[in-house]
């Protein structure tokens, strides 16, 4: 599978980081806004493959499909910059600052959520035919996706959004491996199975994820859940995002940085 060592594809991984620092404005906006409609697209395919054959493992073992069309196709999450960028500040890469990350790690965000956004409108009046009828089953399904992962941790309080946070950070735990499996290999089918593993298994252990939520939570209140806006920020992205963000940085990216590239002092055999 052309495998790549840990040292390599670490460097790969702060050098993606420098690159997308130095991505205009409008590249990182297309590639944000199509990574988000095509993992939206994704999220509908894993409710529809779900809701048709009654297990939920089924839609967990094909949502990947749409990680990996736009991995390859090189479009960004905001879960992934999460863990790329900082390494390479990290790193002393020229040019790359706090205020340089944060400004990406914005434009990521919005691009994603415009993208999601446009395929919950779109998903949203195909399963109402216009919002003239109530949704059909998979399209009551979302909704009820968004109830229960909103007012669901709501009802606990504080432990129920420390709940949501951690679920968040074991997500872009997967979910940023997987990012790091498209670096693994250099052909395309070892770069699939290397992605496949991790999102699938995030996704069957129903993990927060924020840009898939951008998708579910907009598209559920479009077709009547019975939660609001300020439910959604709230209870589920604002914590989701932060989660995200230590998960991913904290399990993925500094562990594999510290240790492949800034490696420790060899031990002296006495």
């Amino acid at each position: 599978m052309a495998y790549l060592v840990p040292s390599e594809f670490v460097t790969k991984m702060v050098d993606a980081g420098e690159s997308k620092i130095y991505m205009s404005t409008r590249d990182a906006l297309i590639r944000a806004y199509m990574a988000g409609a095509i993992l939206a697209l994704a999220a509908v395919f894993a409710v529809t493959a779900t809701v048709m054959s009654g297990s939920a493992l089924v839609g967990a073992i094909l949502f990947p499909v749409g990680f990996c069309m736009l991995y390859l196709l090189g479009f960004d999450l905001l879960t992934g910059v999460f863990v790329l960028t900082p390494l390479a500040w990290l790193d002393k890469r020229p040019g790359v600052t706090i205020q340089a990350i944060l400004k990406n790690w914005g434009l990521v965000f919005t691009g994603n959520f415009l993208g999601a956004l446009t395929v919950a409108f779109m998903m949203s009046f195909i399963f109402t035919y216009g919002f003239s009828v109530a949704p059909n089953e998979i399209g009551t399904k979302i909704g009820h996706i968004g109830e229960a992962r909103t007012l669901g941790y709501a009802q606990y309080g504080l432990m129920g959004w420390l709940t949501i946070f951690i679920r968040a950070m074991l997500c872009n735990w997967m979910v940023s491996t997987g990012v790091v499996g498209a670096m693994i290999s250099t052909t395309v089918s070892g770069k699939v199975i290397a992605m496949w593993m991790p999102i699938m298994l995030f996704f069957a252990m129903t993990f927060e994820h924020s840009v898939v939520n951008m998708f579910l939570f907009p598209s559920g209140l479009m077709m009547g859940g019975n939660f609001s806006i300020l439910d959604y920020f709230i209870w589920n992205e604002i914590p989701v995002v932060l989660g995200n963000l230590v998960g991913g940085l904290a399990f993925t990216g500094l562990t594999l940085y510290a240790t492949h590239i800034k490696t420790a002092p060899k031990r002296k055999l006495v």
